[in-house]
């Protein structure tokens, strides 16, 4: 079955059993080195099992699967990139098919990596883009290019010339590293005075007290820009609706959309995670039945503002 195939079945599955996946919670479980040799058996290694967006492609992966016929096992990381590495170890030691990675030090999981490939292990990287040659696709975002079209996007609304801003971020994540980077190009290109960034660590009660920090350290920001479901939801948490700073940062969740709809948050940059999931494993099914891998499959995003919100209320719901 293509992929193409793949992915129809997906859409008219309407009733998928997955109490045999794991709940991501546990440590991937040990079997025969070997065993899964003739089948289609799927380790994940996701960030944390906390964000929203982490869940959705938690689910979007486990329906795939269930539609591809493959077992899928997640492990969680819990932001510890050492464990992450040590999760897939566990899974090449559990002899499983194939892999995908949604990597927090995109260096760290390398040599877990290379060891899974001399072992005939296919893998695929979510969200987070590896080295040339570390795995067989990339499914997500340019994150780099997200940033300065968000940056961009600022400007041409007119929010940028003369602002002051600061940034709630996660310095460990070399991915909201990329979308701050390139988003502060843009916009202090275009006159914007960039203040202070703060470090919410990707865990949104720390990212709600440095947000907290943050507008008490400086008071008169016109903004803040967070580069992540944490530090989103912690900046609105942190926040008065009533005040003049406002926040565009990136993914969605029902606090983040309430935030919209007080007017403190100006825009969002939402990805579409379940569909990351669904692409990562179909990629994979694919592999394993002998297509060349695609190297890149990108999922676009899309600004959230009041005018299309609405369009995201029954999936928070």
């Amino acid at each position: 079955m293509n992929r193409h195939l793949r992915t129809a079945a997906l859409a008219t599955a309407a009733t998928l059993t997955l109490a045999a996946c794991s709940t991501g919670n546990e440590e991937p479980t040990t079997g025969q080195a070997g065993e899964a040799a003739d089948e289609c058996v799927i380790g994940m290694t996701q960030i944390n099992q906390t964000a929203t967006f982490f869940t959705q492609m938690n689910e979007g992966a486990q329906e795939a699967a269930e539609a591809a016929g493959c077992e899928l096992q997640i492990a969680n990381a819990n932001n510890d990139s050492a464990k992450q590495s040590s999760d897939i170890e566990n899974f090449v030691a559990q002899g499983v098919t194939g892999l995908i990675v949604v990597a927090i030090d995109v260096n760290g999981v390398l040599p877990a990596l290379e060891q899974a490939t001399r072992e005939g292990i296919r893998s695929v990287a979510i969200d987070a883009e590896l080295e040339e040659g570390a795995v067989d696709t990339f499914v997500g975002v340019d994150n780099e290019a997200a940033g300065a079209e968000a940056g961009q996007w600022a400007v041409d609304q007119g929010l940028v010339d003369g602002a002051s801003y600061g940034v709630v971020d996660a310095r460990s994540s070399f991915i909201q590293n990329q979308r701050e980077d390139s988003f502060r190009e843009v916009i202090d290109g275009a006159g914007a005075t960039f203040t202070q960034a703060v470090d919410g660590e990707n865990v949104q009660e720390q990212a709600a007290t440095a947000a907290q920090n943050l507008v008490t350290a400086q008071r008169n920001l016109d903004f803040v820009y967070t580069t992540g479901e944490p530090a989103t939801v912690g900046a609105v948490a942190a926040l008065d609706a009533d005040g003049d700073t406002k926040v565009i940062g990136w993914d969605l969740t029902a606090e983040v959309i309430a935030g919209i709809d007080s007017g403190l948050v100006t825009a969002v940059v939402q990805q579409d995670p379940r569909q990351e999931g669904v692409e990562a494993v179909n990629e994979l099914a694919a592999i394993l039945d002998g297509e060349e891998p695609a190297g890149f499959i990108p999922v676009p995003i899309t600004i959230v503002t009041a005018d299309n919100v609405d369009e995201y209320r029954e999936i928070f719901e």
